[in-house]
Order: structure tokens, then sequence, then C-alpha cells
């Protein structure tokens, strides 16, 4: 792996790293603008939007580690910084050596990117920490001592702004350390373009299908959260299975309606005042997108 400074970036060096994202070019550049320039970014979007994936790429081309924290209730600031190990504290007493780092110390003296995925579920006291981490570079633990972060040690959160079932409104205080970007859905050329790479279908008709019964669930009225490109790319996958199985009476359309159900259902959000369900959700929109299509786009469909 090569060791680059986040200081000396260059356009080839851009290239490099937005190489290996599909899409997300202006994105992935003010992500590496703000890090390369050492500041903290959150990101701010729904899920399956190559968050995690931006970031990945800028510590595979820096050859830094890349550690991920899960925001829940039970981060709380031992989990995110560390504890001493109960069994050797009443053997040896407290000690530097019976302290166990926890992803924050750890990333520190690694220089890493901590990256911590929904961010609005993590405890405020846990927050208070990690934003005392983020003004000094370094934190003091107890028994131990000063901790100061190595120069490429990055502070990276997402959240969803769409989901408020868990979670808790972040403060001004904690939005004034971050560099904010928001992260839509990329359009459907490069959703299709991700699908094909990630499960490897080769049939064109079934990767374009996959990709746009995905995005219909995202504006359905019935539906408070749609499916991510992932439940396209595991629509593909699954839909190529299957015809691989498929016997005479196997219809395409049919195939493709299974393999959505399997994909999509778990990824869907039904609105609570609506009674309905994924199920019949989705075989709305598969029935809208193979059988209501005017004119020549049904025939090209159906053909």
């Amino acid at each position: 792996m090569t060791s680059t400074s986040p200081t000396t970036l260059d356009a080839d060096r851009r290239r490099a790293i937005t190489g290996r994202v599909v899409g997300r070019t202006r994105e992935l550049s003010l992500v590496l603008a703000a890090v390369a320039a050492g500041r903290d970014i959150l990101l701010e979007g729904p899920p399956g939007t190559s968050k995690s994936t931006m970031l990945r790429a800028i510590t595979t081309d820096w050859g830094v580690p890349f550690v991920l924290v899960e925001g829940n209730a039970e981060l709380t600031p031992a989990r995110l910084v560390g504890h001493h190990n109960p069994a050797r504290v009443l053997r040896e007493d407290y000690s530097s050596d019976t302290f166990v780092a926890g992803p924050l110390v750890d990333a520190m003296r690694t220089g890493a990117f901590l990256y911590i995925e929904e961010l609005n579920r993590a405890p405020e006291d846990t927050l208070n920490t990690l934003l005392g981490a983020m003004a000094e570079r370094e934190v003091v633990v107890p028994r131990v001592g000063r901790v100061t972060a190595l120069p490429t040690f990055r502070v990276l959160a997402s959240m969803n702004p769409f989901d408020n079932i868990g979670t808790a409104r972040i403060s001004d205080s904690v939005y004034d350390r971050w560099c904010r970007l928001v992260v839509d859905y990329q359009d459907a050329a490069a959703e299709a373009a991700i699908v094909r790479l990630r499960s490897r279908c080769a049939d064109e008709r079934l990767v374009e299908d996959a990709v746009a019964i995905t995005r219909a669930t995202r504006a359905h009225a019935d539906l408070r959260r749609g499916s991510s490109v992932r439940g396209a790319i595991d629509l593909a996958a699954i839909g190529v299975q299957l015809g691989l199985m498929a016997d005479e009476q196997s219809s395409y359309e049919s195939r493709v309606l299974d393999a959505a159900q399997l994909a999509l259902s778990a990824r869907v959000g039904v609105d609570e005042a609506i009674d309905t369900t994924p199920e019949a959700v989705i075989t709305e929109i598969w029935e809208t997108h193979f059988f209501s299509l005017p004119g020549e786009q049904r025939r090209d469909r159906t053909a």
C-alpha cells in the first residue's frame, strides 16, 4: 500500500481515488478536499449512497486504517474510548498495560479514519467525548495518560436524515465541529453501473428492470422509506439464479417479481397510516413497470 501525505494531493491523485468509486466524482472530490485539509466531515443521506465506499477509497489510497463504529445507544464513552481489563486489574492493579483501547483511541494511535455510522443514534455524552478528541486531537485516559492522534487521524460520521426512529436531534455544537455534505441517491445510469459491477449480472434487461423497480420504491406514496441500490443489486443477482433454475412455465416477468419480493421487502418501510404490506406495494410497482407502460415501451418490455 502507498502512503500519501494528505497535504500533497494533486489532480492525478484525485483521479486515482475517484476511479475506485462508481460515479460520485463531485462528492468524492469534496470529501477528499475536506480530509486532505485536515477537517472532519459529516455525510448526511439515506443508506446505500456510497458514503463508506468513498471513505474507504481514500484510506486505501493513503494507506491508512479504516475503523468503523456503529452509532447506537450502547456506544457509551467507555466503549468508544476503551476500558481497563477487570481480570488483569485484580491481578496487576491499574496500569497502561491493563487498558483495552476502544475504537477512538485505536484510531488516534494508528492515524486511522474513525467512521461512525448513524451518528444521531449515539448518546449525547458519547458525542461530547468525541467532540473533545476532535477539538484537541488528543484525549486523556485515566491511569493511562495522554493519547495524541497521528496526523492522518480523522473523525467522520454519517446519518440518515429521513429516519426518526431511535434517533436524537443533533445539537448545534455537534454540527459546528464538522464540515457537512448531503449525499443523495445517484441517477439511474450510475446505479445501473453499480448493479452490473456488484451483482456481476450480464443481462442488461434484468439490470435495467432491477434499477427501475428499486428506484420506484423511493417515490411510492405508501412507503416512508424506499430501497437503496443494494436492493437492485440483490434483485439482479437473485434474478440470474432464478433464470438458471427456470422451467418452461416460468416467465421472465414472474421471476423478476419473485426476486423483487425477496430483495426489496425488508428494505422498504410502509407508512404506518396505510393498511398495506411491503409485498403488496412491490407487486403494484412491478405491475406498473411491466404492464402499465404506454405504447412502444410496453411492447418492447413484453417482446
